[in-house]
């Protein structure tokens, strides 16, 4: 087990906000995070989404679901970022077209996976951001 990316991480402390509409997703992500002692906040739609990141202080990072009901995802990272411009957003979604990853970084993301999630890429780009 020690072998896997994933293995001895400690972000105790730290807080990812979660926006995820799909209930399997949701328990994938949690599952992958839940040994690396992060707190998740998790919100099923775009504006609840943004509300909680602009209620919250202490988020270390974003992962946005981009299709999600009553507002998408780069609406909401577009307006997050108009209030928190240094707050990591890391887009997820299964449009693995590359138009749809410059779509997300022109709406403010600052990184892209696509779907399914391998779960080494996403420890690679989370540790990108959690470890700053």
């Amino acid at each position: 087990m020690d072998s896997l990316p994933w293995a001895n991480i400690d972000w105790k402390g730290k807080k990812i906000l979660l926006a995820e509409d799909e209930e399997v997703n949701l328990i994938f992500f949690e599952e992958l995070l839940e040994d690396t002692g992060v707190e998740l906040i998790v919100t099923s739609d775009g504006q609840s989404t943004l509300d909680a990141a602009l209620e919250h202080d202490d988020i270390d990072l974003i992962l946005m679901d981009i299709k999600m009901p009553v507002m998408s995802g780069l609406d909401a990272t577009r307006k997050i970022k108009v209030k928190k411009p240094s707050l990591p957003i890391i887009a997820q979604t299964a449009y693995a077209m590359e138009d749809e990853k410059q779509h997300c970084l022109d709406a403010g993301c600052d990184d892209y996976i696509s779907k399914p999630i391998d779960p080494t890429a996403l420890f690679t780009l989370l540790k990108k951001y959690m470890n700053k």
